[in-house]
């Protein structure tokens, strides 16, 4: 119990062991033990008898009133509770009873549950069938302290197939985080089918060639790159997530990181400034000049990107559709009379508004259909929509202003919590990017800046992790740069930790030698306390370091 992350707001009992036990058997998991589902837990029942019984192997039969409750795991909601917070208790003949203030929190709990019955309940087939599964006596009172616990994964610089897209879903649920953020599109490559708009995967999904390393770099890979998503995979990860009790939320970037889109159809560009016909999809990193035309057609092609989008991503499942808006030069826009005539006619004092009247366009279209948006910081340039929320990624004074101005933020600064920067200084890390940011630096990640007022800090509505794929080929690539950090963005997320500089990181590097076990048997390849193993170093690939310490808040 002392060894579970995210720490639990309060609990109390005995210690476990390596098995999930400290010997005294207060409850053992064994053939005979029966799982009772009560309204609503329906969800975390599936989530159980497919992961633990499967772990075991065992039968978890469904059970009835007539059951000894002494060997039954019982599965309550009670509405008095937080809606994600939840009670985890095992008693001597009162086997386990996990109630929840909603089937979110009772499946908060079960991750509670299977933490405590040791790493080997997150394989998928018995590697001890006949080891004790015991869980100490325990009382746990849980809940979190932000709404919004993510991860931001770009699948658009290198494409993740959709099994490792599932993967990474369990992944979100095992650290109780409930949001990903699905970044969909860039200059890149498309990753969405579109029905009305085939040419977006036909021709915008696919690059003749990727830079290998920053874009200083002078190596490419020269095979062809791209995938995506059909429509029913993306269904199809949509209610994936939503059994796991994590809102999807898409994004497509506009109006910068267009380029995949304009050389699918070129009429989207700035074609008064620039030949748009001659464009492909961008192979190298980096802000692309290349931007939509502020133009009718181009917001009536857009509303149908998204009229599609909302019906794949229902309500309930993604209230927020992320529109992009940032890096987004505005250059062509200056040499563009097109783009000259939109501002002369809205009125519009510089290209700043006009990015702002873009992107006010599509507030407005989604908060007529029931959603609401969300951008990057760069959205509050030339005055931000109403209603409007802002992931704060330069820093933190995009979403202290925001904040402060009523808007709705996630703190996702890029000198604390962007995952791709590399964990360590040595020449050994696999292509170096961004600022080195240790498992220690993320867990003194504080998501609340000091000196926000009450009001506005009532605005930060939690935080998450991003995750840029340019130096990412694949999943193992992936792995190593979230993973072990994301376990302590977790914490940060969920626990009511106190002030960075009193957190005790002794203690989560003490419960992280348990939790590596887990990662190592969910196949996770994390990056080791002791740095990469041989085959996760990439030697002479040149990477974009920078120096020096985060900027204060």
């Amino acid at each position: 119990m002392d060894n579970l992350i995210p720490a639990p707001v309060r609990s109390s009992g005995g210690g476990a062991d390596d098995n999930g036990g400290d010997g005294s058997g207060a409850f053992l998991l064994d053939g005979a033990t029966t799982l009772t589902a009560g309204p609503g837990t329906g969800s975390t029942e599936r989530w159980l008898r497919t992961t633990l019984g499967a772990a075991f192997g065992l039968p978890l039969a469904q059970g009835t009133p007539a059951d000894e409750p002494a060997n039954t795991i019982d599965l309550r909601i009670d509405a008095t509770l937080e809606r994600e917070g939840y009670r985890l208790s095992v008693a001597p003949g009162s086997g386990v009873r996990l109630t929840g203030g909603s089937a979110a929190g009772v499946f908060w709990g079960a991750q509670t549950l299977r933490q405590l019955l040791g790493p080997d309940a997150f394989r998928r087939a018995p590697v001890r069938p006949g080891a004790r599964r015991a869980v100490p006596r325990t009382e746990i009172e849980d809940g979190p302290r932000f709404g919004w616990r993510g991860l931001m994964l770009d699948v658009a610089r290198h494409f993740m197939p959709k099994d490792g897209v599932l993967r990474m879903l369990d992944l979100l649920a095992a650290h109780k985080l409930n949001v990903f953020h699905f970044h969909l599109t860039d200059d890149q490559g498309w990753r969405i089918e579109i029905k009305r708009h085939p040419r977006l995967t036909e021709t915008g999904a696919w690059r003749a060639r990727t830079k290998y390393g920053h874009r200083a770099s002078e190596l490419w890979d020269e095979t062809p790159h791209g995938g995506f998503y059909t429509q029913d995979d993306i269904r199809e990860i949509v209610a994936y997530a939503a059994e796991r009790h994590i809102r999807v939320v898409p994004e497509i970037d506009i109006p910068g990181h267009s380029q995949a889109a304009i050389s699918a159809y070129p009429e989207l560009g700035n074609t008064d400034v620039i030949d748009t016909s001659a464009l492909s999809v961008w192979d190298t990193w980096g802000v692309n000049p290349n931007v939509l035309a502020p133009t009718d057609n181009t917001l009536r092609f857009f509303e149908g990107v998204f009229e599609e989008l909302l019906d794949l991503f229902p309500a309930d499942v993604s209230p927020f559709i992320h529109i992009g808006g940032d890096e987004c030069p505005k250059d062509q826009w200056k040499a563009s009379p097109t783009a000259q005539a939109r501002m002369a006619e809205a009125g519009l004092a510089d290209e700043d508004e006009l990015q702002s009247w873009f992107i006010r366009h599509f507030d407005r279209w989604l908060t007529a259909r029931g959603r609401r948006s969300i951008g990057w910081d760069e959205i509050l340039e030339g005055g931000l929509a109403e209603g409007a929320a802002v992931t704060s990624w330069r820093g933190y004074a995009g979403g202290i202003a925001a904040a402060e101005d009523g808007h709705d933020v996630v703190m996702c600064p890029e000198q604390q919590v962007y995952l791709d920067h590399r964990q360590d200084g040595g020449a050994d890390e696999p292509m170096p990017i961004g600022f080195v940011r240790t498992l220690e630096d993320v867990y003194r990640f504080e998501p609340v800046p000091p000196g926000l007022s009450d009001e506005a800090a009532g605005h930060i509505m939690g935080t998450q992790g991003n995750a840029w794929s340019e130096v990412m080929q694949n999943r193992d690539r992936v792995d190593y740069q979230v993973f072990p950090r994301l376990a302590a963005l977790a914490e940060v997320a969920w626990s009511r930790l106190p002030a960075p500089d009193e957190r005790d990181f002794a203690d989560f590097e003490r419960r992280m030698n348990t939790h590596y076990a887990r990662l190592d048997a969910l196949g996770v390849a994390f990056r080791p306390p002791a740095g990469p193993l041989p085959w996760q170093r990439r030697p002479g690939i040149l990477g974009r370091p920078i120096e020096g310490p985060p900027p204060t808040v």
